[in-house]
């Protein structure tokens, strides 16, 4: 039996790779990579979200997405600005929210490409059980 669900955690984690590695190859080419997109797009689900909570957002560290976060101000596409006490907010610039839209289109195209070997059905059904797996999360 363990067999079975090593197998299948591996699979899980093989599809990711994958994916992962086709994002990142793709993204190159609009002059960013998945983990700068992410966060990118977890500012835009959540302006002015401190980096505690980008962090969680985004799978990261707080030092990590720190680190991220000032590669994307020296790169012109975050702000940074004083919140209330301590907190400081994020925003992204114009030309964050040019990359962002960009990465959107090489994601759509990144990701019908993976998925293409399965039918809406599948998708969808695909869908359900990993949610059911991370609701918890």
């Amino acid at each position: 039996m363990h067999g079975e669900l090593q197998t299948l955690g591996r699979a899980v984690k093989q599809a990711q790779h994958l994916q992962h590695r086709a994002m990142d190859r793709e993204l190159s080419t609009i002059g960013t990579t998945l983990a700068q997109w992410d966060a990118l797009r977890a500012i835009s689900n959540a302006q002015g979200a401190p980096a505690r909570a980008l962090a969680a957002a985004t799978f990261q560290s707080e030092q990590a997405f720190g680190t991220l976060a000032s590669r994307l101000v020296a790169q012109g596409l975050i702000e940074r600005r004083p919140g209330q006490g301590r907190r400081i907010e994020h925003h992204l610039t114009p030309a964050g929210e040019r990359i962002l839209r960009a990465g959107h289109q090489v994601a759509d195209k990144v990701l019908a490409s993976r998925f293409a070997a399965l039918s809406a059905t599948d998708r969808t059904r695909l869908l359900t059980l990993l949610q059911r797996l991370t609701a918890d999360a």
